[in-house]
Order: C-alpha cells, then structure tokens, then sequence
C-alpha cells in the first residue's frame, strides 16, 4: 500500500508540474471589462469564465491554446506561453485598435496598438454592411487608400477592375489569403485607363461572406513576403466557424431600372472528428448590364469617319448615342471557398482552404455606326447585319460583342507545429487564373485571297470569333519558423520558392489573321507561347522589446530569381507607448522590390484602341525578349527598387476614442512602364521599360468614437482619411516615351485625397448606418487634348444608407440605398496657361477638345481614360439573412 501511495504521489507531482497556472483579464475594444467571457482549453473540457471585474484563473497543459469566446464579440485563440495573458476581444463589426493582427510581422502576433505597422481591420460585417456586390467595391468606400472603379471601356478589362492603394497601381500591392500569396489574374491592363502596364490579385472573385476579417498593412513589406509589397499587404482571414451558418438572399437595381443583381450565398461550417472544422461558402450571384452612354455630336462624327453630315444625323436622330453600350457589363459568377484544420495531437493542427471560381462577363466595343463601317467600303456588311428582308433591308451597322469566360482557384495545405516553445509553419500553395475570350456579332474586314483569287474573310468572314486567351499559375512553398526566446525577445525565419507560368493562348485563325476580329484582334501564333520562372527567398526577423512600452523590429530577406538573378532587402520598425498606453509612437524605414511580371515581360499584341480625332485604330505591344525589341535597343526588364519611410502616431486619450496618423514616404527606382505608342519599323507600337524613379508621399488618418449613448441606443462615429502630398515621376524618363496622358493615368487618375465619414447607430432590433465618402480630385490629360489643357474631376461626396432590422435572433433584412442623393462624376476643363484660357474662350474650340476627349460624347460623364468613382448613380439593394 505504501508503494502504491507513493506512486501516486510521485504521478499527481509530475502532473502538476506539466500544467501551469495562467491568470488574466478581458475586456472590450473600450476598455471596458467583459463578465461571463468562456475561457476554454482548446480540446478538452477544461474551463472557466471571467469574473464581474473580467478576470479569470484556469489552470492548464502546459503549450496548451486558450479560447475566448462571448457572444456577440469575434473570438480569439491564445497559447498559454506565459503566466499572464490579457484580452481585448472586438465586437463583430468595427475596428478595434487592439485586435491581434497577424500580418506585418514573421515573429509574435501583436495587437493593433502594440503592432510597430499601420494596419487597417475589416470584419464581414463591416464588408457586408456596405451593400456592395463584390469584395473589390466594399474596400471602396470604407478604406480611403483603396481605390478602384469600373473602366469606360470594357473588353478584357471588364473581367478585373484595376484597384491601387495609395495610388501605387495594382502591382505593388501583395493579396495574401490566410497568410498565403495568392495568385496574380493572367489579365495585363494595356487600355489607356488607371492601371495600365500592370496586373493584380482578383479579389474581386473573394466571395464576401466567407471572409472573417482583412487586415491591411498600409506599408512596404518586401523583406517580410518578399516581391510586389510595395505598396502594402492585404491580408484575408477567412472563417473558422463550425457553427453558426447562415443563408442570405441579395437584390439589387439602379435608380435607372438597370443593372439588376440577384445572388444568394451560403456559409456554414461542421466540425470534423473530434478536434477538426470545416467551414464553406457557395455564392452565385447575377448581375445585369447598366448602360451610360453620352449624346453624340453630329458634327465631331462627321468630320471623324469622313461622312456626310447629313448622313450622320439622320442615323443620331434615331439614335441619339450612336448605339453605343458603355457602364457596367453583364456579369455571372459562381464562388466556392472551402477553410478547414484538424489538430493531429496537442501540438500538431494540419490545416487546408481552397477556393474556385468562374465568373462570365459580357460586355461590347463601341458600335460601328453605318457611316463609320461604310457599305461603300464592305458592301457584304448588309448581309451579315441589316434589318428586314429583300427590298426593305436596311443596314444600321453594328456592335461587336466581347464576352470573357474567366476560372481562378487556389488552395493550400499545410501543417503548424509546437515543440519545446518552436512555431514551425510548413505549407504548399497553388493557384491559377485563366481567361478565355469571344467575339461575336464582328467580322474580318481584311483584303486577302486565297489561290483562287477568292477572298477568304470580308463577304466570307465569320462573325463569330475565338482571340484566345490568357492563363498564370503558380506553386508555392514556405516554411516559417518562430520562437519567443524570452520575455523581451521572439525571432522568426523561414523560405519560400516560388515557381510561375504565364501562358499566352493562340487565336483561331480569322480572329488574328490580317487585321483580324474587328474590335478585338486574336492573339497570333508568333505571340503565343508559355513561359515560367522560378525564385527562392530567404529571411530573417527579430523582434527585441526593450521594456514593455519600447519595441524594436528587424528583417533582412534575400532572393534569387530565375530569370534576372537576386535582391536582398531589409526593413527597422518601432514602436514606443506612454502615458499607460494612451499614446503610442511608431516608425519604419525600409527597402523593397518588385520584380516584373511574366505578363510585363512576354506580352506581344495587336490591339484596338481609340485615337482622338481618328475614332478606333489599331496599334501593337512589342516584349522586351523579341527581335523587334532588340532592333529597337529596348533593353530587358530589371526589378523596381523601393524605399518606405513610415512615422506615426496612435492616442486613445479616453474611453471609446482612438484616433492614429500615419505619414508614408515611397520613393520606387527604375519604374516599369507601358510607354506611348511609338511610329517605328514594326508599326506603331508601346512596350515595357524601366523608365523612370518616383515618390509617392501622404497621410492616413483613422479614428474612430464608440459606445455613445443616445436614448437606449448607442452610436459610433468614425472618420477616415488619405491626403496625398506627392505622386510624381522625379527622374528623366529613360528607354520610352512617357508623355502627359499616361503621366496623369499614373499620378493623377485617383482621388488626391479622400475622406470617408461613417456613423453607426443601433437602438432594439433596427441598426442604421450613413457614410459619407468624399473622392478628391483627380487629373487627365486624355489623348487628343490640347497640351494647354487639362481636365479635372470636380470633387464629390457619395452618401451610402444603410437600415438593418433584426425580426428575430436568427433573421434580419438589410436595406441598402448607394449613392443616396444620385452623385455623379462631374469633369470640367482647366487651363495651364494662357493659350489654354484663350481656348475655353471660343465655344467653337472647346467643344472640339470636348469630342476629342470623349469620342464626340459618347463618353461624356467619364471621357474616354476613367474617372473617380461609379457612374451608375443611385443602386438599392436589399438583403435577407437566416442565421441556422
């Protein structure tokens, strides 16, 4: 018996001392403490709750995960590696300056006020509550250095509307889906609209409701993740949940009776044995087209195409804008996303997510009126496009059609790992974009014959047409490592290889052959191909805190890539706090790289464009590895270089206010470009280069004033801001020609400040929510115009409503009203001189820059190059959500 007693003893020491003691408190994003919070060890049934003043005891394994979890607030997972461990849990919408934050650091996780980063968090609902029908549009208008909006004209574009922060391009900010690079979209932007030369992310094909939460790093993050952060980083947390699901039901239609949208999606989640989950979203949605075309001047298309004036207008008597279709194209989408993990044992968690996507746009050219596509020059045009039948057939000319069939997926699997107080995080990542195009209702105008002397296109020509298409894939790898070496010091390291294609599909042959499809030229055989490329990146962090109010962190990252060899970066942050944390300071200096994108590299085209004064032309894109570019002494594409200086400051001077203000300073080398078409040997072509330096400087603001009680309701208030202080080339241009128009499509196209005012109020079962975004102005200097001249895009507020009613704990619709009092973009002309004065003078020479600008009005509220924000004017949307 004594023998037994004694082993029991020796078991329950040996137990005891396995387990640890951890103590804390909980509180909310004001401060205030939570009681009744669950506190559980994650797979067992161990746990407790917090006390009235939020604090809480629970003795556990040591290593082992806690879970904090109150109703009405997003959880948080901790692993119990200290004794004490304090929380500020968030509710599920709005952004708390404490919340854990995940990006911008490869050591620790720290919260939003500890982070040394400017780092914005959206929850779902805070996407969701905007009304807007993709994730793209949602970051709109609430993150003032988002910006993104549909381009005048559509054809491949239509299928990925180019977004920038800070107005930086689409290429210098890194997508990352739960930690993980996400894979660029194949479509490289050649039109002359914002974006252009660049490619990005489609996140837009993200469906909303399965997001938990984005985190946004408003700063250059090149040594932590290696190429395109320059930027920032946009970080999408998806849903965990294995419970909790929901149904909603979305529609929508503008103030104009068009543009129609239906879509139903669903989120839900189950657990998977014992101590795994599963969480998955189905989205299909619908929307239809939104047509805004301009009245067209009779006497700008005459002169134009050569017509007879009077010709002209009898066809606009019928049809005042010329048949034109330009706003927002037809769109279908189909979104399914899958998030799960298992943990193996107490120390091993397996995790996985997938997503696919396929999404179809239809969209159109601009229509050929009978006097631009002449029965004189192409007699066979009545017999594939007029009207009626023998002697009362009439031909009207027609509209070329574009439709675009777009598939992106990704996933990752990976595992994490803890061992003796290590971080091991090994993951596989793929992913892929793939578009492929029609054209319809078009036809091959082209003289050739075959060896009958037959014509093989014009009166034979089909009108119906494949251009082919393009395709990007990559494979990643990574494996991070991570360690709290003591209470002052946590390291990270880790690598990441990378291997990409980029694939160029050929056309059938009548789309490309001759001057091809007319409206959209296939892509040739010479132009076609596949190419890839592979890198390997190295880093290390560290993170020192000096006292607990002083942080210093420091990164270094090297890389070699395959086709233009290796670049190391490195990046110092810091961050101090005083005055029991009201107050906290923070900045960081760093360097980065952008390397060119296989599309930038290989892309070889033809491709229709407007020219002012000369209607559609057809011009090309030569790469910088072709013959022709080496006859032309264009040299090879070198990566970009950047600088980032950050500083700023974060205050929370009493309960529910906090307001930080962030500067930024981006200076980028050797920028690459798609420069001016060019007349040279090969035609009149643009191509890449390094051609110039920029900087780029500005100030975020956030703030945010919560929990004001008004009756037996409570308001939050919020006000959010960028200025932009400098965007601009500030070296001689090299190796192309970059005149104003792409210079204020690089610089200026985006608001130069903008400013988003929100209130939220809740009272019973109705929450009410009015934000106010203010889009600055925004600068062009559109193809055609005078050089005397310029066109600014007047500044303008948009007032979104929003009306929620809970009718019970489990339903709740949602009213949506956009663009509330019906703004639109507004443009005026401005002069830079005095012959510019001289001109808005004469009437006669100002509506002659006016059609050259806007294809004789086709274009009249946007002008032919873009603007600042949606042209649609007032959209409804109403929404029905089941909680299960």
């Amino acid at each position: 018996m004594r023998k037994i007693a004694l082993l029991l003893f020796l078991f329950n020491t040996l137990f005891i001392f396995a387990q640890k003691q951890v103590t804390g408190v909980v509180k909310d994003n004001t401060g205030t403490p939570l009681p009744g919070v669950n506190i559980l060890e994650k797979g067992t049934n161990n746990g407790v709750s917090t006390d009235i003043d939020g604090t809480y005891k629970i003795t556990v394994k040591e290593g082992a995960s806690l879970i904090f979890s109150y109703m009405g607030y997003s959880s948080v997972t901790r692993v119990a590696s200290t004794s004490t461990i304090d929380v500020s849990l968030s509710e599920e919408s709005g952004q708390n300056l404490d919340e854990v934050v995940v990006t911008g650091s490869r050591t620790a996780a720290r919260s939003n006020t500890t982070s040394a980063l400017p780092i914005d968090v959206l929850s779902s609902k805070d996407l969701t509550s905007t009304g807007q029908a993709t994730f793209d549009k949602a970051l709109q208008y609430k993150i003032p250095s988002f910006n993104t909006v549909q381009t005048p004209v559509n054809d491949a574009t239509s299928l990925l509307d180019p977004y920038e922060i800070r107005n930086m391009g689409p290429s210098r900010t890194l997508i990352l889906i739960n930690g993980k690079r996400k894979n660029l979209s194949s479509l490289l932007y050649v039109q002359t609209s914002p974006g252009r030369g660049e490619t990005g992310a489609d996140i837009s094909a993200i469906p909303t409701d399965a997001i938990e939460r984005v985190e946004i790093l408003r700063d250059g993050a090149s040594a932590q993740y290696g190429s395109d952060a320059i930027a920032g980083v946009m970080n999408i947390i998806l849903k965990k949940n294995a419970t909790d699901g929901s149904l909603t039901v979305r529609s929508g239609i503008t103030s104009e009776g068009d543009g129609e949208m239906l879509g139903v999606s669903l989120n839900n989640g189950t657990t998977v044995g014992e101590k795994g989950f599963l969480n998955y979203t189905i989205d299909f949605s619908k929307v239809n087209l939104a047509n805004r075309p301009g009245t067209v001047d009779a006497a700008g298309d005459a002169g134009d195409f050569g017509a007879d004036i009077a010709d002209v207008q009898a066809f606009l008597a019928k049809h005042p804008d010329a048949g034109n279709i330009n706003g927002s194209p037809e769109t279908a989408a189909a979104k399914f996303l899958i998030n799960g993990g298992n943990d193996i044992s107490d120390n091993t968690k397996v995790y996985y997510n997938a997503a696919y996507v396929y999404k179809k746009v239809n969209s159109f050219a601009n229509y050929r009126t009978p006097y631009w596509r002449t029965l004189a020059d192409d007699p066979y045009l009545i017999d594939f496009f007029g009207k009626g039948t023998g002697a009362n057939r009439v031909y009207e000319g027609y509209v070329p059609t574009f439709e675009g069939d777009l598939t992106d997926y990704n996933g990752t699997l990976g595992f994490k790992n803890v061992k003796n107080g290590w971080n091991t995080d090994a993951s596989i990542t793929v992913g892929g974009n793939k578009q492929v195009y029609s054209v319809n209702n078009s036809v091959n105008r082209s003289n050739i014959v075959d060896e009958n002397g037959e014509n093989v296109y014009r009166e034979n020509s089909p009108i119906s047409f494949k251009p082919g298409g393009t395709s990007f894939n990559h494979v990643v790898g990574n494996i991070d490592i991570s360690k709290i070496v003591s209470d002052k010091i946590s390291i990270g390291f880790g690598s990441e290889f990378r291997s990409e294609y980029f694939t160029v599909m050929e056309g059938d042959k009548a789309s490309w052959d001759g001057t091809g499809a007319d409206s959209f030229a296939g892509n040739r055989p010479e132009n076609s191909g596949k190419w890839n490329r592979y890198n390997v990146g190295v880093y290390l962090d560290v993170a020192f805190d000096i006292t607990k109010d002083f942080l210093i962190n420091g990164t270094v990252r090297h890389e070699e890539y395959s086709d233009f060899g290796g670049a190391t970066v490195w990046k110092a942050s810091t961050r101090y706090k005083f005055l029991d944390d009201k107050i906290t300071l923070r900045g960081s200096i760093s360097t980065g790289f952008r390397a060119p994108t296989l599309h930038q590299i290989y892309t070889q085209k033809s491709q229709y464009s407007f020219v002012a004064g000369q209607g559609i032309q057809v011009s090309g894109i030569i790469n910088n590895v072709s013959p022709q570019a080496r006859q032309l002494g264009i040299p090879s594409l070198d990566p970009e270089k950047s600088t980032n200086i950050t500083v700023g400051i974060g205050a929370k001077p009493f309960r529910d206010f906090n307001i930080t203000l962030d500067y930024y300073n981006i200076k980028v080398e050797d920028r690459i470009v798609l420069g001016d078409r060019q007349d040279t040997p090969f035609g009149n072509v643009a191509w890449f280069s390094n051609s110039f330096d920029s900087r780029t400087s500005g100030l975020d603001v956030v703030t945010g004033y919560n929990n004001i009680g008004i009756g037996s309701g409570k308001l939050g208030i919020n006000l959010s801001g960028n200025v932009t202080f400098q965007n601009e080339r500030i070296s001689p241009v090299t190796n192309n020609s970059f005149g104003d128009i792409l210079t204020s499509l690089t610089f200026t196209s985006r608001p130069k400040t903008k400013w988003i005012l929100g209130g939220n109020y809740e009272i019973g079962k109705f929450g009410f929510s009015l934000n106010n975004t203010y889009f600055g102005k925004t600068t062009f200097n559109q193809d055609g115009l005078d050089a005397n001249l310029r066109t600014e895009f007047i500044p303008k507020v948009v007032t979104d409503l929003g009306i929620n009613f809970n009718a019970t704990e489990k339903l709740t619709f949602a009213l949506n009203v956009n663009n509330l009092f019906n703004v639109l973009p507004e443009w005026e002309f401005k002069a830079d001189n005095a012959a510019g004065t001289a001109i808005l003078a004469d009437p006669a020479q100002t509506k002659t820059q006016y059609n050259l600008i806007t294809f004789n009005g086709r274009y009249s509220q946007m002008t032919y190059d873009g603007f600042h924000f949606s042209q649609l004017g007032t959209m409804f949307n109403l929404s029905l959500n089941y909680k299960f």
